[in-house]
């Protein structure tokens, strides 16, 4: 899809805390569903798994979840569940999934969706540490709410 476009449906799962939504992207079966599991338990809400709608509002760019999905998260071991989703949330952060992370990376990266530049950081999901690192590097390199 064209970065111009005013919305785009992405293969990420989406979270949210203290009105910041965070975008979990990588490959089916990557850890993107376990890993929004894992962030509950620091705060975070869910705002999509696996589909997020992200449109451009102004300047911001807004996180959502698709109507057939809204509220369901998918459990390996246990199926789809329910869960309570927050609403449509301004996207802060995005958060590459993968096993290959550099130790001292560039604090520069973004990626841009509808022509909106969002910080981008990469995080091997299965790693113990990978909701914490989440959380700190909303608060680091987050946009302001």
């Amino acid at each position: 899809m064209s970065d111009r476009l005013s919305s785009e449906n992405l293969h990420a799962t989406s979270v949210a805390r203290d009105g910041r939504a965070v975008l979990l992207l990588g490959q089916s079966g990557s850890g993107k569903s376990d890993l929004a599991l894992r962030l509950f338990d620091h705060g975070f809400a869910l705002v999509s798994d696996d589909r997020t709608i992200v449109r451009r509002d102004g300047e911001r760019l807004i996180a959502s979840a698709p109507n057939t999905i809204r509220g369901k998260l998918e459990v390996r071991g246990l199926g789809i569940v329910d869960i309570a989703p927050t609403g449509d949330t301004p996207v802060a952060l995005a958060v590459e999934l993968g096993g290959d992370m550099e130790r001292m990376p560039d604090d520069s990266r973004s990626r841009t969706f509808c022509a909106i530049a969002v910080p981008l950081v990469s995080i091997d999901a299965r790693t113990a540490s990978a909701a914490a690192k989440v959380a700190l590097a909303l608060d680091h390199f987050g946009l302001p709410k």
